[in-house]
């Protein structure tokens, strides 16, 4: 039992040492952070172990060195004078700041390896915070002016991803929620879609309503807007023509067959009987059955309904501004009403199971020409959001 105590405590001890040189390893890479927030941890939770004054001294290092980057990396900045570097002053700062933070809470730390307190020289950076938050804010204000002054549609969604980025920095500042909300419009590509029947068959109106209505095509843009009805004060410059080109309706169709079907089924059962006419029984005493089969026969008749419509046509997109055609894909679909149902005459028993199935049919009244389009149009439409997802303007 000793000696497992004793490898016990070897064991700990070793865990204790590859933590510390673990850590102090990250030091010597100039990770100064991830050891800062390592030792941090090791601090938090047990003041009485054996790696404690380690970490205490790991930590002071990590933090002076960090200190002293930073430091150094933000006179830099300031001497370079680039609008640029206002976004890495800024965050900077908030790495100063956030590291004493972390440590404040763990003091005093007392080292017995020092014989000392742990030295952290913290710094009031709240003037600085200030400062570098303010010079960040109006180089953001800066970078999406220019933006905005070029005008062009993607100079504008970039003055927008900008405009936001400063949004989180300082909410409401300035007139940015408005400038916001015209670099969204100025970038935004407005699509004009327009349905054109170029076909001698009526289009009905719902159908028309469904396809043209863009909320229920899953198109969700940022940057893109599908209009079926032109708006004051938008210039579009895109344009979508769905064009129907023929519509081409059958007749209603109906047609009988007749099929003659035989069976031969089992009908019952008879006794087995000897040579003389008397019933056999079996060991047990009781009859012997046999099964009896008779042939039926029936004749059915089935009744087909069918109807059909093709719809053809195309879409096309266009550059208004320049008045040409950009691309076209061609767009098309068959709907087919259809119906069987079947009466009989003789012996149902001689029906198969198809026979059947059309015995539970009944004759269905056929769709109109408008419900047999309209049909068709669910088609169309599926086919018509496949083409606009897969052909999108950004």
């Amino acid at each position: 039992m000793k000696a497992f105590y004793i490898l016990l405590l070897a064991t700990l001890f070793s865990i204790s040492c590859n933590s510390v040189k673990r850590t102090q390893k990250f030091v010597s890479q100039g990770n100064y952070d991830l050891a800062i927030e390592l030792a941090t941890k090791k601090l938090q939770k047990d003041k009485d172990a054996k790696e404690y004054d380690a970490h205490i001294r790991i930590l002071e290092e990590a933090f002076l060195k960090a200190k002293d980057d930073d430091t150094r990396h933000i006179a830099f900045l300031k001497k370079e004078n680039n609008p640029a570097g206002a976004k890495e002053i800024y965050y900077t700062f908030l790495d100063l700041q956030a590291r004493q933070d972390l440590i404040r809470p763990l003091l005093p730390l007392y080292s017995k390896e020092m014989g000392r307190k742990a030295n952290f020289v913290f710094s009031d950076y709240s003037n600085d915070l200030l400062a570098a938050k303010d010079a960040y804010v109006k180089s953001l204000y800066q970078e999406a002016s220019v933006y905005i002054q070029r005008n062009s549609k993607q100079d504008y969604r970039s003055a927008f991803n900008v405009l936001c980025e400063l949004d989180e920095v300082q909410p409401n500042y300035r007139d940015v929620n408005q400038l916001k909300d015209d670099a969204h419009f100025r970038g935004t590509d407005f699509v004009f879609v327009t349905l054109n029947n170029h076909t001698e068959q009526f289009i009905p109106f719902r159908l028309e309503q469904d396809l043209l209505d863009f909320n229920t095509y899953g198109l969700d843009n940022f940057w893109t807007e599908y209009h079926a009805q032109r708006e004051n004060g938008i210039n579009y410059d895109l344009g979508i023509d769905l064009n129907f080109q023929t519509i081409q309706i059958s007749p209603e169709r109906i047609s009988d067959r007749q099929y003659t079907r035989s069976q031969r089924i089992k009908d019952g059962y008879d006794y087995r009987r000897d040579r003389g006419g008397n019933i056999v029984k079996d060991s047990l005493g009781n009859p012997i059955k046999i099964d009896k089969y008779i042939d039926v026969s029936a004749t059915i008749y089935i009744t087909n309904q069918q109807k059909s419509v093709f719809v053809g046509g195309a879409v096309v997109y266009k550059d208004l501004n320049k008045g040409r055609q950009l691309n076209s894909f061609p767009l098309s679909s068959e709907f087919v009403f259809e119906n069987s149902f079947a009466t009989y005459r003789g012996d149902k028993r001689a029906l198969n199971g198809e026979d059947l199935n059309h015995l539970n049919n009944q004759f269905i009244p056929f769709p109109n020409n408008e419900q047999m389009v309209f049909d068709a149009g669910t088609d169309i439409k599926e086919r018509f959001k496949v083409i606009l997802r897969d052909n999108k303007f950004n």
